[in-house]
């Protein structure tokens, strides 16, 4: 009888734990795969004929960017709906969405098919992927930190990170076995597609188990409350978004844009551009879910500070490691898979450190905009930045100075301002 009702109680929180994740992984599987035939994609989209390949790559970069400042208008009116109608049909919506935009961008013609409204379209289908994200992060982070049990909400929202880490690597993976398969010219020509088309039937799976998924208790017990002060609920908004940019930076520097930096500024092949961000993908995955214990443990900032600290310490020395050439390949993958690494630390504690800045009443607006906006300038800008900045001064540093000067701010602003205090009586203090 025990047993019974023992798995009765836990069985809504582990749907919410699957139902919650499962859409981060497809969308940032999606967002993976687009960084990494970003140089496939921008020669058939944004690099007419007589074009030059930079010029194509930071219009590429730009849709890509696109996309991020977006994410904070999904971020406000999907999670405006999740706080007031509930966190299940928003997640609903989102991962419907998401999933119909990203099918169709391995069905659209090219520049050469289409012409000049080729990347317009392109483009559309970014503004909506970026819309259905914003909403996606509030949601799934809300439903999987409410859902969780005392003192284990670290452990909770570091799962949904994870699933970003997974989304990533099965970018990677998929890309890396096209790239093996395929000859290059067969790449080009359609082989990019398919892994678009691979997120529908990902995305139907998706949507049955938020279709079962219950709502959470919190939001339940939570829904007849005012909400905070407006002007309370922006400042912790900009702190979080403060603290987590240099989780958003060296993230995606380090776990997306480097293919095409290994591409474009160190020579390096495609192969060996997907291999090494495999390996920096994986190291990313080891670290988040300890992250998120540990910050159970010793609290969100000191585990988030630790990591910020050390991307400052050793962003310039790493690489200056991938770009010796009297370097080991070992040497450099060794590198490249504590880069990766250094991020999870940060990116475990992240969810639960938001989630715990916002009451549920604002939850999912707070914590979705506070995500949406740092990267929406410091991911989504990531690509576009590093690219012409090399261009523009001939320096292959310019990525290192890029995640440390962010992560830099984070330890400030992570060190900075009270300690996190849950504001709702139901819910168990956990800063």
């Amino acid at each position: 009888m025990t047993a019974i009702h023992h798995d009765r109680e836990t069985r809504p929180d582990r749907r919410a734990l699957v139902a919650g994740s499962v859409g981060n992984l497809i969308e940032w599987y999606e967002f993976g795969v687009y960084g990494y035939f970003a140089t496939i994609i921008a020669a058939r989209f944004f690099t007419p004929e007589g074009g030059s390949e930079i010029e194509g790559l930071v219009k590429t970069y730009a849709s890509f960017a696109l996309a991020f400042f977006f994410r904070p208008v999904g971020a406000a009116l999907f999670g405006r709906l999740g706080d007031r109608i509930g966190r299940r049909p928003v997640l609903v919506l989102v991962i419907t969405l998401m999933t119909v935009a990203t099918t169709l961008i391995g069905v659209l013609p090219t520049y050469a098919q289409a012409g000049a409204l080729a990347p317009w379209l392109l483009t559309f289908l970014r503004v909506l992927q970026g819309l259905s994200a914003g909403g996606e992060f509030g949601g799934a982070v809300s439903v999987m930190t409410e859902f969780a049990p005392p003192g284990r909400r670290g452990l909770y929202g570091s799962l949904q990170s994870f699933t970003v880490a997974l989304g990533l690597l099965a970018g990677a993976g998929v890309a890396a076995l096209l790239a093996t398969v395929l000859a290059e010219e067969q790449l080009g020509a359609w082989g990019w597609r398919l892994p678009f088309l691979l997120t529908l039937p990902l995305g139907l799976g998706a949507l049955w188990l938020r279709l079962r998924l219950d709502e959470t208790p919190a939001f339940e017990a939570e829904r007849s409350r005012e909400t905070p002060p407006r002007r309370e609920v922006a400042r912790a908004i900009a702190l979080g978004a403060g603290r987590i940019m240099g989780w958003a930076a060296a993230g995606y520097t380090f776990l997306v844009v480097l293919p095409s930096y290994l591409q474009n500024s160190l020579g390096a092949t495609f192969q060996q551009a997907l291999v090494a961000t495999v390996l920096a993908n994986l190291g990313f995955a080891v670290t988040i879910v300890p992250a998120g214990l540990l910050s159970d443990r010793l609290g969100r900032r000191a585990v988030m500070l630790t990591g910020a600290v050390l991307v400052v310490v050793l962003a310039v020395p790493l690489l200056n490691l991938l770009q010796a050439p009297g370097v080991s390949n070992t040497v450099k993958d060794v590198a490249v898979l504590g880069a990766g690494a250094v991020v999870g630390l940060m990116a475990g504690p992240g969810p639960a450190m938001l989630s715990e800045m916002f009451p549920t009443r604002v939850r999912c607006t707070g914590l979705g905009l506070a995500y949406a906006l740092s990267n929406a300038v410091f991911s989504g800008c990531a690509g576009i930045v590093i690219t012409e900045t090399i261009e523009r001064t001939g320096s292959v540093d310019i990525p290192a100075y890029y995640a440390a000067g962010a992560c830099a701010v984070s330890a400030v602003a992570l060190l900075s301002g009270r300690r996190v205090r849950v504001t709702n009586a139901a819910e168990e203090r956990a800063g």
